[in-house]
């Protein structure tokens, strides 16, 4: 039996150690696309103290979200890891105090330069690493609850934290590439359709003009004569779900369905609720309730159960529905943006530095998931930030120099060789980024 260890002595002396050596991958990814030059070249923020740039306190907020660190507080710790200072390319790592300061004093104008770098990466990362043809947006909101006075926030729905005040955020994501292609942070206790004409106006400007074919797709909350008049204006098509209004529980019963599975049968028809300029295509699906089924999730009337949406597809009802559900894929990734990306760890009390934060949780989110699709297999392309940390960017790494030349020393695993070579291979053949 082996012996266990006796007068060990613990040195805490290593410089050359990092708990984050797999973020040199990231980097190399950011180097490549010559991320610091486009945030040089479209970032104006005049300040006083200029010890770091823009483009690296932009970093500075950007790299503590994908390692997991998720408040500001909590960044602190890589002020002293010099390794990991050394694999970012960053000579030195702002304090907590800094980085809160840089949100809270930016003119508005930096949070408009950018929303308009988080569109022009989109615009570089979209056809990468095929073309595209179709976009397809998925709208939705999630309640982020804060715990003190932070501006504008208010008490709204909140099923988790009752009468708790919070923010709710607008979120557009698109649905082929996950991308998170716009976002609005609102007071709590904001309609769900409000601010959606004018986040589905940014979304629209957005669109790359080789895109051909623009689908939307939103919950009942969306369900207004204002939203899908903009739609329509648009050219965009939709499923909506529709507002079961008593005009419309009325005209549903008396509908001619025709089955499309064992359980489910649909009918469509033409409707216009009141202050509708004119009628819209109703899609409804129905079945029977079981007589053991006590809770019912969805709208009932009758013996059965409805679902119901407003649309302007082409395709058959049953097409509809699937295309619709497909929306589901979105959930997941809005529970990674609060988990993962600290969606719900609100960094301030002014709300202009919070939408911009906000902003920068965007970038974040969306750089890793264009390095996701453009450097790893395929295998790993979907998943979680979460899993991607623990199986790459967590690597324990230690920096070395022998013959004065600088070598990042990782595990001894040929699976990980193989992963290695492979991403820096992808790499290199990636265009940089359009100024």
């Amino acid at each position: 039996m082996r012996r266990s260890p006796r007068n060990l002595r613990i040195a805490c002396n290593h410089a050359g150690l990092t708990h984050f050596g797999g973020i040199y991958f990231f980097r190399e990814f950011l180097r490549v696309l010559q991320f610091r030059h486009f945030l040089a070249q479209h970032l104006d923020y005049p300040r006083r103290n200029s010890r770091y740039s823009v483009p690296q306190m932009i970093l500075a907020l950007v790299y503590p979200l994908v390692l997991g660190l998720d408040r500001i507080e909590a960044a602190s710790f890589l002020r002293f890891n010099g390794t990991f200072q050394y694999l970012t390319g960053l000579s030195n790592f702002p304090d907590p105090q800094t980085l809160r300061r840089f949100l809270r004093h930016a003119p508005k104008s930096f949070w408009e330069q950018l929303h308009r770098v988080n569109d022009r990466l989109l615009q570089s990362v979209i056809h990468l690493p095929q073309h595209r043809s179709r976009l397809i947006f998925d709208l939705d909101s999630t309640v982020v609850t804060v715990f003190g006075q932070q501006e504008n926030s208010a008490v709204g729905y909140n099923p988790r934290y009752r009468g708790k005040r919070s923010y709710d955020p607008l979120l557009c994501l698109e649905a082929n590439s996950s991308y998170l292609w716009d976002c609005e942070l609102r007071a709590g206790n904001a309609g769900t359709w409000e601010g959606s004409t004018e986040l589905l106006d940014t979304c629209f400007a957005n669109v790359p003009p080789v895109i051909r074919e623009l689908r939307v797709r939103a919950d009942a909350g969306f369900g207004y004569n204002p939203v899908l008049s903009m739609l329509e204006a648009r050219s965009a098509q939709y499923a909506v779900v529709a507002r079961l209004t008593s005009a419309f529980k009325r005209c549903m019963s008396g509908l001619r369905y025709e089955p499309v599975n064992r359980q489910w049968e649909m009918a469509e028809c033409e409707h216009r609720p009141h202050g509708w300029p004119q009628a819209r295509r109703f899609v409804v699906a129905r079945r029977f309730i079981a007589p053991d089924e006590t809770e019912a999730t969805l709208f009932s009337m009758g013996r059965y159960l409805y679902r119901a949406w407003v649309t302007n597809l082409s395709l058959t009802p049953a097409g509809v529905w699937h295309f619709y559900d497909a929306r589901a894929a979105m959930e997941p990734r809005i529970g990674e943006l609060r988990e993962d990306y600290s969606l719900r760890k609100v960094p301030t009390a002014s709300f202009a530095a919070n939408a911009l934060y906000l902003e920068i949780v965007r970038l974040a989110y969306n750089l890793v998931t264009a390095f996701q699709r453009n450097c790893l297999q395929e295998s790993w392309q979907n998943l979680t930030l979460h899993k991607l940390r623990h199986k790459l960017f967590l690597l324990p790494g230690e920096i070395t120099r022998p013959q004065n030349r600088p070598i990042l020393r990782i595990m001894e695993s040929p699976l990980i060789q193989n992963l290695a070579d492979d991403i820096l291979a992808r790499i290199d053949r990636l265009p940089p980024i359009k100024l």
